[in-house]
C-alpha cells in the first residue's frame, strides 16, 4: 500500500526555489533540500525524481510568480515607459534584504557548462525567449519603429535585465536606478 504525502508539493517546491534562489543550483546540497524542504531523501525521489527534478518544478514556481509583473506588462500601453516600469517591480520583486537575491533564472544561466542538464537549459531558453517577445511587442508600439530597430532594443533590454538582475545582488538603490535611467536613455 502506498504511503500518504505528508507534506503539499506546491509548498515543498516553494521553499526549495527559495534555497536555489539564494544559493543556486551546484551549491545546493539534497541535505540542503531535504532540511529546506521538511521531507526526507526518499519523499524527494519519490515525488520528483533528483535533484534535477526539484530544480525544474522549483524554476516553474519562479516563473510563476515572475509571470505577475509580466502580465503587467503585457497589458500595457506604455511602450518603452511599461519595460522601465518592468525593471523596477522586478528590483522589488527579487527583494529579500536591502540586498536582492537576483533572478533564478539569470542565476542559472549564470552556472550553466556545456554539459548542464538539457531540460533546465531548455526551461531557461523558453522563459528568456518569452520575455524577449513582450519585449518586442511593448516597443512595436511605436510605429516608427522598423523590425530590425525592435530586434536590436530587444537584445538589449535582454542583455540589460541580465546586467539588472546581477546588479540586484549587489548595488544599492541608487546605482541601480542610475543603471535603469542609462539603460532607457539609450531608448
Amino acid at each position: 500500500m502506498a504511503r500518504k504525502k505528508e507534506y503539499i508539493e506546491k509548498e515543498v517546491i516553494e521553499r526549495a526555489m527559495n534555497l536555489f534562489w539564494r544559493n543556486g543550483f551546484e551549491t545546493t546540497s539534497m541535505q540542503m533540500l531535504e532540511k529546506e524542504m521538511g521531507i526526507n531523501k526518499f519523499s524527494i525521489y519519490s515525488s520528483f525524481g533528483s535533484k534535477n527534478g526539484v530544480f525544474v518544478e522549483s524554476l516553474k514556481c519562479y516563473k510563476e510568480k515572475l509571470n505577475q509583473l509580466i502580465e503587467k506588462l503585457k497589458a500595457s500601453t506604455k511602450g518603452v515607459d511599461a519595460i522601465k516600469e518592468y525593471f523596477y517591480d522586478f528590483i522589488e520583486f527579487s527583494k529579500e534584504t536591502e540586498l536582492r537575491k537576483g533572478c533564478l533564472i539569470t542565476n542559472t544561466a549564470n552556472e550553466m557548462r556545456a554539459d548542464s542538464d538539457q531540460q533546465i537549459k531548455e526551461v531557461l531558453s523558453n522563459f528568456m525567449n518569452h520575455l524577449e517577445e513582450v519585449f518586442a511587442s511593448m516597443l512595436r508600439q511605436d510605429t516608427s519603429k522598423d523590425e530590425k530597430t525592435i530586434k536590436e532594443q530587444t537584445d538589449y533590454l535582454i542583455v540589460s535585465m541580465f546586467g539588472l538582475s546581477s546588479a540586484t545582488r549587489l548595488f544599492n538603490k541608487i546605482q541601480l536606478d542610475n543603471y535603469i535611467n542609462i539603460i532607457f536613455k539609450n531608448l
